[in-house]
């Protein structure tokens, strides 16, 4: 005779919303690392991990934030887009990576891009980001995310580091070569 395992309808709908909402930010998603000029910086530099979803109508981002328990909803004013943004460091690495590692996203790129988002917040959580050395080992993963037409940035590594040749180079200084 089998035994029958009961299944919390509670868990249940918990693992599907994770699922829906991990294949919603799969489409209208985005991992992105940005950078601002910070002249009271030790490096000059400010690195910014963000996570936001855009969507017209709010509802999802509202169960997603909710889901996440951090983030901010913005609404644009000249055509009402709405977006979910989750900027604070913390959040990131406590909540939004730990979610996506438990409801995957599903498609090469955007994995590709998660994996390097993982990376950048596991530097910087151990404070590679104020030093030379780690910058430009962020800096350099940031050029392959969010890869195609269309990428955009304000700021290049050459505005950083303006000695900077081969964006194919990555981790190419040695630990002893930090500032």
């Amino acid at each position: 005779m089998r035994t029958v395992r009961k299944i919390s309808r509670k868990d249940l709908n918990q693992k599907y919303l994770g699922f829906f909402l991990a294949g919603f930010v799969e489409g209208e998603g985005s991992f992105n690392i940005s950078l601002r000029p910070k002249a009271d910086y030790k490096v000059s530099w400010q690195v910014v991990m963000s996570f936001n979803v855009s969507q017209k109508d709010p509802t999802i981002l509202k169960i997603l934030q909710n889901q996440l328990d951090c983030g901010i909803i913005k609404t644009r004013k000249n055509d009402n887009l709405n977006s979910f943004d989750v900027t604070n460091p913390q959040d990131i690495i406590q909540k939004v990576i730990p979610y996506f590692q438990k409801y995957p996203v599903l498609s090469i790129s955007k994995k590709k891009n998660f994996a390097i988002f993982c990376k950048v917040a596991s530097l910087m959580n151990k404070g590679e980001h104020k030093n030379k050395w780690g910058l430009r080992k962020i800096l350099e993963l940031r050029e392959t995310i969010n890869e195609g037409k269309g990428r955009t940035r304000k700021y290049s590594i050459t505005d950083v580091f303006p000695d900077y040749k081969n964006p194919q180079r990555l981790y190419v200084d040695s630990r002893s070569n930090r500032e």
